[in-house]
């Protein structure tokens, strides 16, 4: 995971924090894969990309650094023309080099993703804010018609899961172009693997393994704010209603792969999983998730993600078919027919860098008119990641339509049933579910149809 969201806030931001929390009023809350290896189509267009970034931490840092990057690559006339973020000093980043925004549109607070998508000119909208507050966002940028990238994963919930469907809907109807921080479908070592997959090489696909399982726990940015609300949202990885567990973060990616493979989602996930080494820190994630999960013609997929001290590491997605095995390795991929050679992807491809590429790839659409709407296939995913983690938590075997279906909402009320209702109200305080192990089968609909 190359966002690592480790830089420090701003002790003398002129609004302090105390102040953001207290006078914030308002709350925000595919056809996927390149049809032709990224950087080979350049503009045929100079018309501007006025691209705006809601969420600035380091991934929004980083993607803006990707895009501009990718605007090199295809010689695209685009710049950064403002930002949001929660956070006012976090907010200012994008006014340095090399983002250059103006100081005037870089806005703060829980409402600033509106005023910037109010910017003059805006045809671009990257989304890389804490995931609980993806879907009401992403909805505000398709109902202003701005073309989006946003990072994976796309909710923490069902109830989240709901609206962003329903926002993509509109998305396709308007021909926005979306693109998804799932950048393995961006990578030319992937796409010609899973390409080699389906087309047969190991005949019919069997069985699936993926793993992002790590050798400690993932950073912990510690306890810093006024506010329990302030507190969570600067360590949003640590509570499930604005991270969705690290299954949901980071795990999403190998279960892409899967999805993609399989042309498919599962219908169901039975799996375990605990909190081992996370005990004594804030927050309330678990640190390692087994699952089993199944797909509608019966596949299985193995899926296993931790965050705890061990020998054994990987980061790598397997499938096993009639014929033969394929191996995906960080791009050095590996696809094994039985009684035939071994294709390598190791050294074959240039430009393989997938977070460059998917927002190559979604310049590219945006000046040239091609179609490019990822925003079903990420949001299918991060269900599936969602579907495995209430699974685990709750001990049962879950069908994937009643967790998508369940009323049960992790985050605050005035978020989720705003978001829900797929509107927004004022509001004077916001208060957080303090740390729990919730579940999704405290809905009784699911608890009857288990």
């Amino acid at each position: 995971m190359k966002q690592a969201m480790q830089n420090q806030p701003n002790e003398t931001a002129a609004l302090s924090r105390r102040q953001f929390i207290k006078s914030s009023s308002l709350i925000a809350a595919t056809t996927a894969a390149a049809t032709s290896f990224p950087g080979i189509l350049h503009a045929q267009s100079k018309a501007p990309i006025n691209a705006v970034v809601i969420g600035m931490g380091g991934r929004g840092s980083g993607a803006a650094g990707n895009f501009m990057e990718a605007a090199r690559i295809v010689g695209a006339n685009a710049k950064i023309v403002g930002t949001a973020d929660m956070f006012p000093e976090v907010a200012a980043r994008g006014t340095g080099d090399p983002f250059n925004a103006p100081k005037d549109k870089c806005f703060s607070g829980f409402d600033a993703y509106k005023k910037v998508l109010e910017i003059p000119g805006v045809n671009y909208a990257i989304i890389a804010t804490p995931p609980g507050f993806r879907p009401p966002i992403f909805k505000a940028c398709v109902d202003a018609g701005k073309n989006v990238f946003m990072e994976k994963p796309v909710a923490t919930d069902g109830t989240g899961i709901r609206v962003m469907y329903a926002a993509a809907e509109a998305a396709k109807a308007k021909g926005l172009k979306i693109a998804a921080g799932t950048q393995r479908r961006h990578r030319p070592s992937y796409i010609e693997t899973v390409k080699r997959i389906q087309g047969g090489e190991i005949g019919d696909i069997t069985a699936l393994r993926v793993y992002w399982v790590n050798n400690g726990p993932i950073w912990h940015r510690g306890d810093q704010g006024a506010t329990d609300l302030e507190r969570q949202v600067r360590n949003w990885y640590h509570y499930i209603w604005l991270c969705g567990d690290h299954i949901c973060e980071q795990h999403v990616h190998d279960l892409d792969i899967a999805n993609w493979i399989m042309k498919d989602h599962p219908i169901r996930a039975w799996g375990q999983g605990s909190r081992q080494q996370l005990g004594d820190k804030s927050g309330e994630i678990w640190d390692n998730f087994d699952v089993e999960y199944e797909y509608p013609n019966g596949v299985r997929m193995f899926s296993y993600c931790g965050q705890i001290k061990r020998s054994f590491g990987s980061v790598s997605e397997h499938a096993i078919g009639s014929s033969g095995t394929a191996d995906m390795l960080d791009g050095n991929n590996v696809v094994k027919p039985k009684g035939g050679n071994a294709w390598r992807a190791r050294g074959l491809f240039k430009n393989d860098d997938g977070y460059v590429n998917e927002h190559v790839d979604l310049i590219n659409a945006i000046l040239n008119d091609q179609e490019l709407n990822e925003a079903k296939n990420v949001i299918d995913t991060t269900m599936t990641a969602i579907l495995g983690r209430e699974a685990a938590y709750s001990g049962m075997q879950l069908e994937w339509d009643a967790v998508r279906d369940s009323k049960f909402m992790y985050g605050p009320a005035d978020l989720y049933e705003n978001a829900y209702k797929l509107q927004f109200g004022p509001f004077r305080t916001l208060k957080p579910p303090m740390p729990s192990l919730h579940d999704v089968t405290k809905d009784p609909a699911i608890v009857a149809g288990a």
